[in-house]
């Protein structure tokens, strides 16, 4: 049986202390804090004292207004002090919805999933697979998926993604892809969105299921996802474990507040 505990503990140093830096986003330690900054700021690792607390989150928020670039606070549920969301509300954080980090174990016989009548799961690379990726995207998220096309194709093409399209006689209907840092225990899952009119034909599971194949067979020994309520029942039937709590804070500086550049790292 799998220890939650012990994979947490595991996850916690070798994906949040010590980050694989993609393309264009450079890792930061800034005491008690890992961070990433460039095309997306985040800090991803915090372990706060309860009387450090308030003087850090505020360093933080005076930094990004001043560097005029919003920033993502992720909160983890094991995350201390208690009053942490409480610090960043104050300091003009705002919650995004929350979320459940899960974890499937690699090791523990078959995959679940399957192949769905009709549809065709690929691997796609090049330009032509990130193309149909976004074509799905588009089809599945509309005007969201639209705004964010051009940053979410440069993350398609690094070295570290594997990319699936699910195709209906050469339609693209669905994509998703798995983030895959090198020397780390743990594969990551992003996207899985599906036009509505392929929706409930099993085609997530079956995207799950291949995107956990690959990962398994190059030694990762488990996949995880940030969960959303109305994903999480599908992926705990699959296996998965919940770990822990997760809620991104963000800050957006107002224009005015961003009219110099910090140089200076708090």
């Amino acid at each position: 049986m799998a220890d939650v505990r012990e994979i947490l503990s595991q996850y916690d140093r070798e994906m949040r202390q010590d980050p694989f830096p993609t393309p264009g986003v450079q890792v930061e330690r800034v005491g008690p804090l890992v961070r990433l900054r460039g095309s997306f700021n985040c800090i991803l690792y915090s372990h706060l004292e309860e009387e450090d607390a308030p003087r850090v989150v505020r360093e933080q928020a005076e930094f990004f207004r001043g560097a005029g670039t919003s920033v993502e606070w992720k909160v983890f549920g094991h995350d201390g002090p208690d009053r942490l969301e409480t610090l960043l509300s104050r300091e003009g954080f705002l919650p995004e919805p929350p979320e459940m980090l899960l974890a499937l174990p690699l090791t523990e016989g078959d995959l679940p999933g399957g192949t769905v009548p009709g549809i065709e799961i690929r691997q796609v690379q090049g330009e032509a697979g990130v193309r149909d990726s976004l074509e799905a995207n588009l089809g599945a998220f509309g005007e969201e998926a639209r705004r964010n096309s051009a940053e979410y194709a440069e993350i398609l093409r690094a070295e570290n993604q594997a990319l699936f399209v699910a195709y209906a006689q050469d339609q693209p209907v669905a994509s998703a892809r798995v983030e895959l840092p090198p020397h780390r225990s743990f594969a990551g899952l992003y996207g899985g969105g599906t036009l509505p009119a392929f929706r409930r034909r099993g085609i997530y599971r079956a995207l799950v299921a291949a995107r956990g194949t690959l990962a398994k067979g190059l030694g990762y020994r488990y996949l995880t996802v940030d969960a959303r309520e109305t994903s999480r029942p599908i992926l705990e039937r699959l296996g998965f474990l919940a770990l822990t709590r997760t809620r991104p804070w963000v800050l957006t500086p107002l224009p005015s507040q961003g009219e110099g550049t910090a140089t200076v790292s708090p």
